[in-house]
């Protein structure tokens, strides 16, 4: 079974509160405050206490992040482009699992609480009784009270309440009497609790950085490991490709018969474009790729990451005009080039000599199927 932090957290503050608020010996002899004045100021302490321990507030608002290590953000680890606005939500420090920021009227009331109870205490008993555990028990449950606001991220109306408080006890029984009966240890409370919020809070921010590394490190490893599975499979298809020829070359020392040479440069375009465009591919692409080169032209194909992102279906659909575009074709030079672009997929040149000069005999642009729809 797994603890809530929130609810140890709330239950403590409920406990602590209520042995503040209940167990301070109002049986002593000589107690001679009105019963109506400490029922109310029990009364208050009580649900200012609990409210400012349950009542929900908002989220902390996201701290920014640091960027991503350059060297895991070099290696293929992805990373956000604006990284300072990214959300940061500590487990035990803020939202479901921890305290949010309280609301500012609850900060309010606390405060509020803080100027009234002490000297509503004090005023209604006796100046002889008034360093008496009964009269004085106002100065540790106002230092829970804003060790509580604390937690719930107000540390400036925690700062002001144990200000009140001091000055309170100074004007009622004395400077010196209120540090020795509980001020050194309410103001002591309010720090060591701000001290442990800061480093919780940090502690939380070094664990989700930490996670976002682990996190860039993983994909980076996946993403080696795709490369090597494609390295792999381009490996495979090149051996068969080229193997048969390079097997027949190597066997005949380089002297290869005229039809011998034309099949290694057939096989050898068919291997370039399994490496540099194996996006643009299928059967039928391969066909009038390989009826171009039969033909004597010089093809060349080039994917620059134009088809990065474009699914199957609308690949099938670029890759059938491809062909089809290729099977009309008639140029002694052809180029198949994609490139990243908003609305055209492929790039299809085509040039050729007449009477002595380059000329430009085809140009075809294949437009992005997604973007079309």
């Amino acid at each position: 079974m797994t603890l809530n932090p929130r609810f140890v957290l709330s239950a403590l503050g409920v406990a602590f509160t209520a042995y503040l608020g209940l167990g301070w010996p109002w049986w002593d002899d000589g107690f001679d405050a009105p019963w109506t004045v400490t029922v109310f100021a029990v009364a208050l302490y009580l649900v200012t206490s609990w409210i400012c321990i349950f009542w929900e507030g908002r989220r902390e608002r996201p701290a920014p992040e640091e960027p991503e290590d350059p060297a895991i953000a070099g290696s293929g680890g992805r990373v956000d482009e604006d990284t300072s606005t990214v959300a940061v939500q500590s487990f035990m420090t803020s939202g479901v699992s921890g305290p949010t920021v309280a609301p500012a009227w609850v900060a309010a009331l606390a405060l509020v609480t803080a100027a009234v109870l002490p000297s509503l205490i004090w005023a209604n008993v006796d100046v002889a009784a008034r360093q008496l555990p009964y009269a004085t028990w106002t100065i540790g449950a106002i230092g829970a009270l804003m060790t509580i606001v604390v937690v719930r991220r107000r540390p400036v109306v925690a700062c002001i309440g144990i200000v009140l408080l001091g000055l309170q006890g100074a004007l009622w029984i004395g400077l010196v009497p209120t540090l020795s009966l509980g001020l050194v240890g309410s103001a002591m409370w309010t720090a060591v609790a701000q001290l442990l919020m800061w480093s919780t809070d940090r502690a939380s921010r070094e664990s989700m950085q930490l996670e976002r590394l682990q996190r860039a490190a993983s994909e980076w490893l996946a993403s080696q490991a795709g490369r090597q599975r494609e390295r792999r499979v381009q490996v495979r298809r090149a051996l068969a490709v080229a193997g048969p020829v390079l097997t027949r070359t190597i066997a005949a020392g380089g002297d290869l018969a005229p039809h011998e040479r034309e099949m290694a440069r057939l096989a050898e375009g068919r291997l370039r474009d399994e490496l540099r465009g194996r996006r643009l591919l299928d059967d039928d692409v391969r066909g009038v790729l390989e009826a171009a080169r039969q033909r004597g032209a010089n093809v060349t194909v080039l994917d620059e990451g134009g088809l990065d992102g474009v699914g199957e279906r609308e690949l099938r659909v670029v890759r059938a005009e491809l062909a089809e575009v290729l099977r009309n074709a008639r140029s002694e030079r052809i180029y198949i080039r994609t490139a990243p672009h908003d609305t055209i997929a492929v790039t299809v040149v085509g040039r050729s000599r007449a009477d002595g000069e380059d000329t430009v005999d085809l140009w075809q642009e294949i437009a992005l199927p997604s973007r079309e729809h």
